[in-house]
């Protein structure tokens, strides 16, 4: 058995949190996922996961076991890239991750720059609404928003991002603007799911967070189709500033209850802890870390 590759689908699956969905985060069969599991498993003589319905819970013995395994598959990258050279270079492969609107709009102009500095640095850029793991997938630098999970990884803040809600004029027409969080209970919603730090529907009064959803008219599984359904009038949403910035400005969307807005998402950018690090990922994080704090200032 490989014991590296059973850590790593077990990392998958458990960040994913099924087998069926660690299996196509990993592209692979199911039956392949659910078997390297079982092995390591037998291999270690412990239950490491719990399967039910609802989805999949570690043992303590798990929890233990996948911690070990996060700091063991990150390490063994770092010893792979510096028996490679990459250390002490400003050449070789970086890999790179955001969420899709904030990496299109914010972190792909300042990656173009740096690559026309740095012509033997090959960037591959992952961009997705899901929370990637570093040790799983071998990333060098994520963008992340939202609060961190304590962890051993190594965050520098660049900025906040405000959560707001907002429908179109059209659907406001209709059905009547909310003076108060309450009111949206009367009012159609678009939910969806895809993005780990998506807007929660927590309100702030009186300094006391609580929660309030309007009624899913419509559910879809990515931001931007829950976005065109509110330009379209299906009813309100529950984004993050940057990805409707353009439709407020337009005026095609307008934002509801900004005085009850929970605070802002803080914004990282977080590698692995390495010493030394890498001198392609210090040069790359020297480089966007000033530049995305600029951008997000304004």
């Amino acid at each position: 058995m490989d014991r590296f590759e059973a850590m790593s689908m077990l990392l998958a699956v458990v960040e994913a949190g099924s087998l069926s969905a660690g299996a196509r985060r990993l592209h692979a069969p199911l039956a392949t996922v659910s078997r390297k599991v079982a092995d390591l498993e037998k291999h270690l003589g412990v239950r490491l996961v719990l399967r039910s319905r609802r989805g999949l819970a570690l043992t303590e013995e798990g929890r233990a076991f996948v911690a070990a395994s996060r700091r063991i598959l990150v390490e063994l990258a770092a010893a792979e890239r510096q028996a490679a050279g990459d250390y002490g270079a400003l050449r070789g492969g970086l890999h790179v991750t955001a969420p899709i609107a904030f990496g299109e709009r914010h972190l792909l102009p300042i990656a173009l720059e740096f690559l026309k500095e740095q012509p033997e640095i090959n960037l591959r850029l992952t961009l997705a609404d899901r929370q990637v793991s570093l040790a799983v997938e071998h990333i060098d630098v994520a963008l992340r928003i939202g609060y961190l999970a304590d962890s051993a990884l190594i965050a520098t803040r660049v900025g906040a991002v405000r959560r707001v809600i907002c429908s179109s004029p059209d659907y406001l027409a209709r059905r009547g603007v909310p003076r108060k969080p309450d009111d949206l209970a009367q009012h159609d919603g678009i939910s969806f799911q895809g993005f780990a730090t998506a807007p929660e529907g927590r309100y702030r009064r009186d300094s006391a967070a609580f929660t309030v959803e309007p009624r899913s008219k419509l559910a879809v599984n990515t931001t931007e189709a829950a976005i065109q359904a509110a330009l379209s009038g299906v009813g309100i949403i529950r984004v993050l500033s940057y990805q409707v910035s353009d439709h407020l400005r337009s005026g095609a969307l307008r934002e509801l209850l900004p005085e009850f807005a929970p605070e802002p998402l803080p914004v990282n950018v977080i590698h692995a802890p390495a010493d030394p690090l890498p001198l392609k990922v210090r040069c790359f994080l020297d480089w966007i870390v000033p530049r995305l704090r600029a951008q997000m200032a304004e």
